[in-house]
């Protein structure tokens, strides 16, 4: 009877040292999980450009010296660029690709990204406005085909200073047009002024922001054309697509 006694007692202290144990681990991982910072809900937003030599870099020149990346730096975007330079939406530069092409072989096979931004037409001055249009057209339809949730912008020419040639104002309201069609939002970079002057004349920013070739921008030009287009993205409510 008193062994008996005894086993019982014995065995009372093995539970009570195990449920013990149990309610200390129990406690830690309360308070290491107490400790742990939460994960934010909010998702770093996936943004596309497709463009030329503005957008992924002059000859020489590094991607992520573009108004494009500068772009993403301020809003915190993960950015992926597509296009090439001396291209445009008929244009197809030293690589014999115009948009269209790039988009299929850089950008469409990849997972849809939250914005699509389409910035050029300095390239295709030599080419019929309408049919500039045209080719806008179409590439818009492209990539709403390929990522129906995907958001779009199109952003008109740059010009490197002074008076942009009427064939570029030309294409410049022809790409207007079809992003009114389409119901995308359009940025007018010429009617803003995002470069005024001359660089030659050493009149208005382009000395600042343009380099000695007289058409790209300088680091600091990049940054400036970021800015601008971060401002008229704020007005479109796209910081955060």
């Amino acid at each position: 009877m008193r062994r008996r006694a005894l086993r019982c007692l014995a065995a009372a202290g093995v539970l009570l040292a195990l449920t013990a144990c149990g309610g200390s681990e129990r406690r830690a991982r309360a308070e290491s999980s107490a400790r742990t910072p939460k994960r934010q809900a909010s998702r770093t937003p996936v943004v596309m450009f497709l463009g030329d030599s503005y957008t992924t870099g002059k000859l020489g020149q590094q991607p992520e010296q573009t108004y494009a990346a500068e772009t993403a730096r301020l809003l915190g975007w993960q950015v992926i660029l597509g296009g090439y330079r001396q291209t445009g939406f008929i244009a197809k530069g030293q690589i014999g690709k115009d948009f269209a092409q790039l988009f299929t072989d850089q950008l469409a096979w990849r997972p849809a990204p939250d914005l699509v931004i389409i910035s050029g037409g300095h390239n295709d001055r030599r080419r019929p406005a309408q049919d500039v249009g045209a080719a806008a057209l179409g590439l818009m339809d492209t990539v709403r085909q390929r990522w129906s949730t995907s958001r779009l912008l199109l952003i008109g020419p740059m010009w490197g200073g002074g008076e942009p040639p009427q064939e570029v104002l030309e294409i410049r309201d022809a790409m207007a047009a079809a992003a009114q069609e389409t119901k995308v939002p359009f940025i007018d970079p010429l009617q803003e002024e995002w470069i005024t002057g001359d660089r030659k004349k050493g009149t208005g920013n382009a000395p600042q922001y343009i380099l000695s070739d007289g058409t790209h921008p300088t680091v600091a030009g990049a940054r400036h054309i970021a800015e601008c287009l971060v401002a008229d993205l704020k007005k479109l409510k796209l910081t955060k697509p």
